[in-house]
């Protein structure tokens, strides 16, 4: 069963079926726990997200960008080192997808990882602000 969001079904508001979409991956991707993560607003136009990616290395992660999807997934090969007997086990050695829905033209400037931190720079450019006259036509 899905939950509509009623402010999207208004006939008001024309072609707004792509934001509703955004909307309901981004409640998606509020659903996944892990890795944990810190979103910063560093400027008003930057922003900084961090993750805890302790045990990855930078070949084991990835991070793209499609379609104002930023998308972070990590990758283990094998479940912790050969021959080891863990007595207590806390720290998580498993993959991870981790999504966050971007605004049209917000750009990820660059990532470091550092000390098991993920670091993610999120920039939006300015808009550029217009003003567009409709002409209004006669009849006959």
């Amino acid at each position: 069963m899905t939950t509509r969001t009623l402010v999207f079904d208004s006939p008001f508001l024309l072609g707004f079926e792509p934001t509703r979409a955004l909307i309901e991956r981004a409640t998606r991707a509020a659903a996944e726990g892990y890795p944990p993560y810190n979103v910063e607003q560093l400027s008003e136009d930057r922003m900084r997200i961090t993750m805890a990616v302790a045990g990855f290395s930078p070949d084991q992660l990835q991070v793209t960008v499609e379609h104002n999807q930023l998308l972070v997934t990590g990758r283990r090969e094998g479940e912790g080192r050969e021959g080891s007997a863990y007595l207590h086990r806390g720290i998580a050695a498993r993959g991870f997808q981790r999504t966050f829905v971007m605004a049209d033209g917000m750009e990820v400037e660059g990532a470091l990882l550092e000390h098991g931190l993920l670091h993610l720079d999120v920039r939006r450019p300015a808009p550029e602000r217009s003003v567009k006259h409709i002409p209004i036509r006669t009849a006959g």
